[in-house]
């Protein structure tokens, strides 16, 4: 739906239109090119460029376009960016930035509007052009389902570490920590893994039957908030009240439950393991620390300079995300430090407006 902040449109004077076009819906902004004022946003269908269909992409960024740009305003619309998952600012001829560019176009031309300047980017150099004094040159980090970095170089992506989806990379994103917890909770029950709150919560969230769960306090914590560390070798520690036989009924009807849904949708158990390590549950604090170094090594073989600017994003590391505060402290210790950005919008909307002026 559309969403007009300011509804006297008519006295803004020329217009630019930020998209940021994601995996799961396209959102747009309407703004004053001469001062970036947010006039009306509006949501659409699905904008990833190499996964949604031509007409189909076409469709939902007409969408958007429609709901957020008054019919009688779009004669005075000047300039429009679009940041696109699955498209790139790098190479013009890029497959996703081609298709992405004849929708955007197409879309354009079906409403009616007829914007001199119309460009296309990834949705991470958008996110990153969000960034306070809209910066064109530094370092991208997105963790949200997936991961991945990138240097920024006079706005466009030059250097790309990891985002090789769930099957080969995304190390440290929402999905790897997901994947760890099921992980968890299998290995607690075969013998192999500690105690953690994770099993009965996994389990749970599947709608597995509680006959099958393990019940009752399961971690001993020490005066720290963690567990002790199995001896290498030793077992692992028993479960009172989580015999083997049960264990068993547990595995047998958990694999199932995880395989019969895409695995991308693992990444739903990440917020389990945020909620297990606020209590001090020393399996779900390993993972999200894990998960830290994983894109800390991610950032650092982009090769930083000490004091270098990195702009992150994603739902991991936002103001309540479970890596922010983990992440920053190893950062802070190479000289780094994370501006985050909740999303592309503002950023599209600059680059419009430098469009239109340069």
């Amino acid at each position: 739906m559309g969403n007009y902040l300011n509804h006297d449109v008519r006295d803004a004077g020329a217009l630019v239109i930020g998209l940021d076009a994601g995996g799961t819906r396209t959102r747009a902004v309407l703004a004053a090119a001469e001062d970036g004022r947010v006039l009306g946003e509006s949501t659409g269908g699905p904008g990833n460029a190499m996964t949604v269909p031509a007409p189909q992409l076409t469709d939902h960024l007409a969408e958007a376009l429609a709901r957020v740009v008054p019919e009688e305003a779009r004669g005075r619309v000047v300039a429009v960016t679009g940041g696109f998952a699955g498209a790139t600012a790098a190479s013009a001829q890029d497959p996703g930035t081609v298709k992405a560019r004849t929708a955007l176009t197409e879309a354009l031309h079906r409403l009616g509007v007829p914007a001199g300047r119309i460009g296309v980017c990834s949705d991470i150099e958008a996110a990153f052009a969000a960034a306070p004094g809209t910066p064109s040159d530094g370092l991208a980090l997105v963790a949200g389902t997936g991961a991945v970095a990138m240097r920024i170089t006079a706005r466009h992506a030059t250097t790309t570490v990891d985002g090789d989806g769930w099957l080969l990379g995304d190390e440290g994103s929402g999905f790897w920590i997901g994947r760890s917890a099921v992980r968890a909770a299998l290995r607690m029950a075969d013998g192999r893994g500690r105690p953690t709150v994770l099993a009965a919560w996994v389990g749970h969230t599947l709608g597995l039957p509680v006959d099958v769960l393990p019940k009752g306090p399961i971690q001993p914590y020490d005066r720290h908030g963690t567990a002790p560390t199995p001896a290498p070798g030793t077992p692992a520690p028993g479960v009172p009240g989580w015999e083997r036989a049960r264990r068993e009924d547990f595995r047998r009807q958990l694999l199932p439950a995880v395989l019969a849904d895409p695995p991308i949708r693992l990444a739903r158990f990440a917020p389990l393991v945020a909620e297990a390590a606020a209590e001090n549950d020393a399996v779900a604090l390993a993972i999200l620390a894990e998960a830290a170094d994983h894109l800390l090594d991610t950032v650092r073989a982009l090769e930083p300079r000490p004091g270098e600017r990195i702009v992150a994003t994603g739902g991991l590391l936002g103001p309540e995300g479970p890596l922010t505060a983990p992440l920053a402290d190893r950062l802070h210790a190479h000289g780094l430090n994370l501006d985050w950005v909740a999303d592309g919008r503002p950023g599209a909307v600059a680059l419009a407006r430098l469009a239109h002026t340069s």
